[in-house]
């Protein structure tokens, strides 16, 4: 089951307020932010809430605070996914950090895979018993025993007051008091849930933020290459990557770019051109030494009878009988 529960399923889509009330009613803690649960403590005893006697909460650490303390609650949480079989992947580095969105997705999947064992139906279970097991389990019950106990006892006056028949100004004043600290409760609450949604959303913007700049660093390098910096429109490309500002002329001249012939030919720098003359003379040069070389070697292998007929013509003029 947990390997098809998607990035777009609809447990993704859950808000952080239906998180936290599953939370800490199913084991009656009194989490007010998602992060708290960034030591892999809820988690573990959520699986342990769907999975009874599978997990070992005696290795579980309630009171982890710092990371080294954290990774080893994640590591008793993922003998538990071996042991289920559960392929979901722990970002156990991103988790410690505390970060609202990491920790959010990741218990928004906890409650999606909860719901989907037995229909998310818990039956008979204590969670403040299993926690007395865990290292800190003690503490955070009294944590959580004193909120109970302030609500009952705040419960108490307001139900002796509505039957008291004496009404006074002392009586009036505190009553007053009393609604108006409710409501400055509300708003502040009301501020956190603003600045956690605020938070949430700076986290999602710089992941996106360091993706398209991973990608135009892979295009910068690509276009320094010395096999392609060259092109033209590679030039291009680096201008639009470095402009300053959004000025029309930068992607007209790189549609103009485009639409050149691909077969046109680029015009040789001074440099090169004397680059290629100098191999040209020397050719020439190489060609006229050779013929040079071919002549000698010709008549050095002229044949015993035409080198007799030379010299007897020589003779022949030579002699005084004779007139040449």
């Amino acid at each position: 089951m947990a390997a098809k529960i998607g990035m777009m399923d609809s447990a993704y889509f859950v808000g952080r307020g239906e998180i936290l009330a599953w939370i800490n009613s199913t084991l009656q803690l009194n989490l007010s932010k998602v992060e708290e649960a960034a030591s892999g403590a809820v988690q573990c005893q959520l699986m342990d809430a769907v999975h009874p006697g599978v997990v070992p909460m005696h290795k579980v650490n309630f009171d982890a605070k710092n990371e080294y303390e954290m990774i080893q609650n994640y590591k008793v949480l993922q003998e538990v996914f071996n042991r289920l079989k559960i392929t979901k992947h722990i970002e156990v580095s991103k988790l410690v950090k505390g970060r609202p969105l990491d920790n959010l997705e990741f218990m928004q999947w906890m409650k999606r895979y909860c719901d989907s064992i037995n229909g998310g139906i818990i039956n008979n279970y204590n969670p403040m018993e299993r926690r007395d097991a865990c290292k800190g389990g003690k503490e955070a019950n009294k944590r959580t025993a004193p909120t109970h106990a302030s609500k009952s006892a705040s419960a108490a006056p307001k139900a002796q007051a509505s039957h008291s028949t004496r009404k006074n100004d002392a009586h009036s004043a505190n009553a007053s008091h009393k609604t108006a600290k409710p409501a400055t409760n509300a708003g502040g609450q009301a501020y956190d849930e603003q600045i956690t949604e605020l938070k949430l959303l700076v986290d999602s913007l710089e992941k996106e933020r360091d993706f398209y700049f991973a990608k135009l660093r892979d295009i910068e390098i690509l276009c320094q290459s010395p096999e392609i910096e060259h092109l033209p429109i590679v030039g291009v490309i680096q201008k639009i990557l470095y402009a300053t500002d959004d000025s029309p002329s930068i992607m007209a001249e790189a549609q103009a770019v485009l639409m050149q012939p691909q077969n046109q030919q680029q015009p040789l720098s001074p440099i090169l051109e004397t680059s290629e003359e100098k191999p040209k003379q020397e050719t020439q040069k190489r060609k006229n030494i050779s013929t040079i070389e071919v002549d000698m070697a010709a008549s050095s292998t002229l044949s015993p009878r035409q080198r007799l007929s030379d010299i007897s013509d020589v003779h022949y003029c030579g002699s005084p009988l004779t007139n040449c």
